[in-house]
């Protein structure tokens, strides 16, 4: 569960953590960093696309500048993957009710911009 969501700042199991981060199957994975800043890609989440995960929550940061491409919104619809796509404080809440309902998720979250 993620404890806290400011700008710049999540806190999961009482770390707090300063730059963006993915979680997989529970696991948090720290300094998460895409190949082109603001895009995310299918390669940024390949670790995700490997475990089982039936939802995938990104959180494009506070104002939402951080988005999908249109080739991995295809793909994980080809893989029947749900993407919710929304600013961070909206998918701190989103994934931990989703969490909460026992559902297989993962995320990806950009902290700032």
């Amino acid at each position: 569960m993620i404890e806290q969501y400011s700008f710049g700042k999540i806190a999961i199991k009482g770390r707090v953590y300063t730059n963006d981060i993915k979680i997989i199957c529970g696991r948090v994975v720290p300094d998460w960093w895409r190949k082109n800043g603001h895009r995310v890609d299918i390669d940024d989440i390949a670790d995700i696309l490997k475990k089982n995960t039936d939802i995938l929550v990104l959180g494009k940061g506070k104002p939402g500048l951080m988005k999908s491409t249109d080739s991995l919104r295809k793909f994980l619809q080809k893989k029947e993957i749900e993407l919710i796509e929304v600013s961070t404080s909206k998918a701190v809440d989103t994934f931990n009710k989703l969490l909460k309902e026992g559902k297989r998720v993962s995320a990806g979250f950009h902290l700032t911009c």
